[in-house]
Protein backbone atom coordinates (compact mmCIF):
# COMPACT_ATOMS: atom_id res chain seq x y z
CA UNK A 1 0.00 0.00 0.00
CA UNK A 2 1.39 3.36 -0.99
CA UNK A 3 0.92 5.83 1.81
CA UNK A 4 1.81 8.70 -0.52
CA UNK A 5 -1.59 8.39 -2.18
CA UNK A 6 -3.39 9.41 0.98
CA UNK A 7 -1.05 12.29 1.78
CA UNK A 8 -1.21 14.14 -1.52
CA UNK A 9 -2.70 17.65 -1.39
CA UNK A 10 -6.17 17.81 -2.92
CA UNK A 11 -5.07 20.38 -5.50
CA UNK A 12 -1.73 22.10 -5.92
CA UNK A 13 -2.17 25.78 -5.09
CA UNK A 14 0.33 26.90 -7.70
CA UNK A 15 3.16 25.75 -9.88
CA UNK A 16 6.46 26.91 -8.42
CA UNK A 17 8.03 29.89 -10.13
CA UNK A 18 11.33 30.17 -11.83
CA UNK A 19 14.53 30.97 -9.98
CA UNK A 20 18.30 30.88 -10.30
CA UNK A 21 19.60 29.29 -7.08
CA UNK A 22 21.87 26.25 -6.79
CA UNK A 23 22.00 24.78 -10.29
CA UNK A 24 23.25 21.23 -10.59
CA UNK A 25 26.01 22.39 -12.91
CA UNK A 26 27.79 23.95 -9.91
CA UNK A 27 27.37 20.85 -7.72
CA UNK A 28 28.08 18.22 -10.35
CA UNK A 29 31.13 19.77 -12.02
CA UNK A 30 33.18 16.92 -13.35
CA UNK A 31 30.39 14.33 -13.10
CA UNK A 32 29.82 13.24 -16.66
CA UNK A 33 28.16 9.89 -16.05
CA UNK A 34 25.48 8.99 -18.52
CA UNK A 35 22.69 6.51 -18.15
CA UNK A 36 22.95 3.81 -20.78
CA UNK A 37 20.02 2.20 -22.50
CA UNK A 38 19.46 0.22 -25.66
CA UNK A 39 18.49 2.51 -28.50
CA UNK A 40 16.90 1.25 -31.70
CA UNK A 41 18.74 1.98 -34.92
CA UNK A 42 17.32 5.13 -36.44
CA UNK A 43 16.19 5.24 -40.07
CA UNK A 44 18.64 6.67 -42.60
CA UNK A 45 16.64 9.87 -42.95
CA UNK A 46 15.48 11.50 -39.74
CA UNK A 47 12.00 12.95 -40.22
CA UNK A 48 11.52 16.69 -39.69
CA UNK A 49 8.28 16.03 -37.85
CA UNK A 50 7.18 13.25 -35.59
CA UNK A 51 4.77 11.42 -37.86
CA UNK A 52 5.71 7.89 -36.80
CA UNK A 53 6.40 7.48 -33.09
CA UNK A 54 8.41 4.30 -33.60
CA UNK A 55 11.35 6.33 -34.95
CA UNK A 56 11.82 8.42 -31.79
CA UNK A 57 10.99 6.90 -28.46
CA UNK A 58 13.84 8.26 -26.35
CA UNK A 59 14.72 11.65 -24.98
CA UNK A 60 17.83 13.02 -23.28
CA UNK A 61 17.55 14.96 -20.02
CA UNK A 62 20.64 16.95 -19.09
CA UNK A 63 21.29 18.41 -15.64
CA UNK A 64 24.69 20.04 -15.34
CA UNK A 65 27.17 17.60 -16.84
CA UNK A 66 24.92 14.57 -16.30
CA UNK A 67 22.85 13.23 -19.18
CA UNK A 68 20.04 10.75 -18.55
CA UNK A 69 18.09 8.78 -21.13
CA UNK A 70 14.32 8.44 -20.91
CA UNK A 71 12.07 6.03 -22.75
CA UNK A 72 8.82 7.65 -23.85
CA UNK A 73 5.39 6.08 -24.21
CA UNK A 74 3.25 6.57 -27.31
CA UNK A 75 0.48 9.14 -26.91
CA UNK A 76 -0.43 12.51 -28.43
CA UNK A 77 1.32 14.32 -25.57
CA UNK A 78 4.70 12.69 -26.22
CA UNK A 79 4.26 13.13 -29.96
CA UNK A 80 3.69 16.87 -29.40
CA UNK A 81 6.69 17.04 -27.06
CA UNK A 82 8.90 15.32 -29.64
CA UNK A 83 7.63 17.73 -32.29
CA UNK A 84 8.61 20.62 -30.01
CA UNK A 85 12.06 19.09 -29.42
CA UNK A 86 12.55 18.62 -33.18
CA UNK A 87 12.87 22.43 -33.28
CA UNK A 88 15.78 22.25 -30.80
CA UNK A 89 16.57 21.51 -27.15
CA UNK A 90 14.20 22.82 -24.48
CA UNK A 91 15.63 24.25 -21.24
CA UNK A 92 13.36 24.24 -18.19
CA UNK A 93 13.83 25.75 -14.73
CA UNK A 94 12.35 23.26 -12.26
CA UNK A 95 11.34 23.67 -8.60
CA UNK A 96 10.54 21.20 -5.83
CA UNK A 97 6.90 20.47 -5.12
CA UNK A 98 5.43 18.31 -2.37
CA UNK A 99 8.73 16.59 -1.53
CA UNK A 100 8.09 14.18 -4.42
CA UNK A 101 8.76 15.98 -7.70
CA UNK A 102 10.48 18.70 -9.68
CA UNK A 103 8.16 20.77 -11.87
CA UNK A 104 8.69 23.48 -14.46
CA UNK A 105 6.83 25.32 -17.21
CA UNK A 106 7.57 24.16 -20.76
CA UNK A 107 6.41 27.39 -22.37
CA UNK A 108 3.82 25.66 -24.57
CA UNK A 109 0.53 23.85 -24.19
CA UNK A 110 0.55 20.18 -25.19
CA UNK A 111 -2.39 17.78 -25.57
CA UNK A 112 -3.41 16.10 -22.33
CA UNK A 113 -3.97 12.37 -21.88
CA UNK A 114 -4.82 12.46 -18.18
CA UNK A 115 -5.56 9.25 -16.32
CA UNK A 116 -5.55 8.25 -12.67
CA UNK A 117 -2.05 6.89 -12.05
CA UNK A 118 0.41 6.23 -9.26
CA UNK A 119 3.81 7.62 -10.17
CA UNK A 120 7.14 6.12 -9.25
CA UNK A 121 10.66 7.51 -9.16
CA UNK A 122 11.83 8.44 -12.64
CA UNK A 123 8.38 8.97 -14.13
CA UNK A 124 8.06 11.88 -16.55
CA UNK A 125 4.67 13.58 -16.40
CA UNK A 126 2.84 16.38 -18.19
CA UNK A 127 0.82 18.36 -15.65
CA UNK A 128 -2.16 20.42 -16.85
CA UNK A 129 -0.76 20.42 -20.39
CA UNK A 130 2.03 22.91 -19.77
CA UNK A 131 4.28 21.70 -16.94
CA UNK A 132 7.01 19.06 -17.20
CA UNK A 133 7.40 16.99 -14.03
CA UNK A 134 10.10 14.55 -12.93
CA UNK A 135 8.99 12.37 -10.01
CA UNK A 136 11.46 11.09 -7.45
CA UNK A 137 8.78 9.69 -5.07
CA UNK A 138 5.29 8.20 -5.56
CA UNK A 139 2.11 10.21 -6.05
CA UNK A 140 -1.48 9.32 -7.00
CA UNK A 141 -3.20 11.82 -9.26
CA UNK A 142 -4.93 12.37 -12.58
CA UNK A 143 -1.88 13.00 -14.80
CA UNK A 144 -0.50 12.52 -18.30
CA UNK A 145 2.33 10.00 -18.39
CA UNK A 146 5.12 10.85 -20.86
CA UNK A 147 7.71 8.19 -20.05
CA UNK A 148 10.33 7.07 -17.57
CA UNK A 149 14.01 7.85 -16.94
CA UNK A 150 16.09 4.72 -17.55
CA UNK A 151 18.46 3.17 -15.00
CA UNK A 152 18.00 5.49 -12.02
CA UNK A 153 16.33 5.00 -8.64
CA UNK A 154 14.56 7.52 -6.43
CA UNK A 155 17.52 8.25 -4.15
CA UNK A 156 19.88 8.76 -7.09
CA UNK A 157 17.37 11.01 -8.81
CA UNK A 158 16.70 13.08 -5.67
CA UNK A 159 20.46 13.53 -5.17
CA UNK A 160 20.99 14.43 -8.82
CA UNK A 161 18.16 16.99 -8.88
CA UNK A 162 19.04 18.37 -5.45
CA UNK A 163 17.07 20.89 -3.41
CA UNK A 164 15.67 24.12 -4.79
CA UNK A 165 15.85 25.19 -8.42
CA UNK A 166 17.46 22.99 -11.05
CA UNK A 167 17.89 23.59 -14.77
CA UNK A 168 17.24 20.67 -17.10
CA UNK A 169 17.56 20.55 -20.87
CA UNK A 170 15.43 18.14 -22.88
CA UNK A 171 16.58 16.99 -26.31
CA UNK A 172 15.86 14.24 -28.79
CA UNK A 173 17.43 10.91 -27.91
Amino acid sequence: MLSACGNVPAEPSSIPGRGNSNTLQNRLAGDSRESSAAVETKPEEAPNSVDAFEGENTMKIQTGDTVLTATLIDNTSTQALLELLSEGPLTIEMEDYGNMEKVGDIGASLPRNDEQITTKAGDLILYEGSSFVIYYAPNCWNLTRLGHIDNVNGNELKELLGDGTVTVTLSLG
